[in-house]
């Protein structure tokens, strides 16, 4: 299928509409899990995603449970996306259907999705120590293009 972009519960229109626009810009489906911090016709979703959002290929859950039940990802084809991950995104040999995970802007990825899979834990590496996270949809982008490196 592809690699996918995940979000979980986006809180900011704006942030998801660059998201959606970064999908097409690469092929990619983007899957959102709710419940989301706005309507998803939403004029500022469709501001930031300019005139592709109708080309998004969009998957919405209502819920994580919902998103595992359906799609039953394997292991290692989910990449959990947090400031303080383990490990570094440039470590990673993503596969072609890698599922690619990020959190709330303000309060990330719930701690009990973190807690079923410690091991897949990611970040991108910062070198300013006044900087505490990056805004989502650059995160975003940043993984999506690491994670196809070599296959566009």
């Amino acid at each position: 299928m592809g690699l996918a972009i995940i979000l979980i519960q986006p809180e900011i229109p704006g942030n998801t509409g660059a998201v959606g626009r970064t999908c097409v810009a690469l092929d990619l489906e983007l899957i959102l899990i709710h419940p989301l911090g706005f309507d998803i016709s939403d004029k500022r979703v469709k501001r930031s995603g300019l005139d592709y959002w109708p080309h998004v290929r969009l998957t919405e859950y209502a819920s994580w449970e919902a998103f595992l039940s359906a799609r039953q990802p394997r292991p290692d084809q989910l990449f959990l996306f947090e400031e303080f991950g383990a490990r570094n995104f440039y470590e990673p040999d993503y596969p072609d259907d890698a599922m690619l995970v990020f959190g709330q802007e303000t309060k990330g990825i719930p701690r009990s999705i973190i807690d079923s899979h410690p091991d897949r834990l990611f970040k991108l590496p910062m070198r300013s120590e006044v900087i505490r996270s990056l805004n989502l949809a650059n995160t975003v982008s940043a993984a999506a293009y690491q994670a196809l490196r070599g296959k566009l």
